[in-house]
């Protein structure tokens, strides 16, 4: 599973980010104004091999989203939502963009013992989150269910359950940041009135920008 660590003391100052890790050491980080000095932040937070979840979660925080600056990278689909991979993170972590038009949702699914960080940067989400089903021939249970609003981050692993993400407006479209690490190819995906699971490809619907053709592929998206 994620490993999660003790709680930093975290604080903004101006224009500096100060982090007081457990281990005692202090790091001060730029303040990101813009969706590159967020990137090129993370860059350097995933140099360590340790992920404190606490920081990573200050630090996404801390950006407040304009729209003017990544609309390029927005990418709508009509039928599903879509996921967009805008950074790769040196193989330490996937940075995606989820695109939302009205009444789309995900499927409920894991993370692949991976850690996964959701900062929405337009409109509100709701996340749905459930118990690991002791078996597939019973309803899931459903633990709770939060609406996440424009500049706020939560956080979620495989050791705290699954969840679903879905943009409950009928008429406004939604996007969300997201950061996994480490990256991963499969996914599972679970029937809310059963618990039945399937293993799934997931995939992008463009990369840095490029729209991406799977042919016949068997697609999936998890978030």
């Amino acid at each position: 599973m994620a490993s999660q660590i003790a709680r930093p003391h975290n604080y903004i100052v101006g224009d500096t980010i100060t982090i007081h890790s457990p281990t005692g050491n202090t790091r001060c980080l730029p303040k990101p104004r813009t969706l590159a000095d967020l990137i090129a932040g993370l860059h350097l937070i995933f140099q360590d091999d340790d992920i404190d979840i606490e920081e990573v979660k200050r630090y996404l925080g801390s950006y407040t989203a304009k729209d003017d600056e990544w609309k390029n990278l927005v990418k709508f689909d009509a039928h599903r939502y879509t996921r967009n991979l805008i950074d790769e993170g040196n193989g330490k972590f996937n940075l995606i963009l989820l695109c939302w038009g009205g009444g789309q949702r995900s499927c409920i699914h894991d993370h692949s013992n991976s850690h996964c960080f959701m900062k929405v940067m337009k409109g509100g989400l709701t996340e749905t989150k459930f118990e690991w089903p002791e078996d597939e021939n019973s309803p899931m249970v459903n633990v709770g269910i939060e609406k996440v609003e424009k500049d706020e981050v939560v956080y979620i692993n495989d050791s705290i359950g699954l969840h679903r993400v879905g943009n409950t407006s009928k008429t406004e479209t939604a996007c969300s940041l997201h950061l996994y690490s480490p990256p991963f190819q499969d996914c599972q995906t679970f029937d809310q009135n059963s618990g039945h699971k399937v293993r799934c490809h997931v995939t992008f619907h463009t990369k840095f920008g490029n729209k991406i053709c799977y042919g016949n592929a068997n697609m999936c998206a998890e978030n």
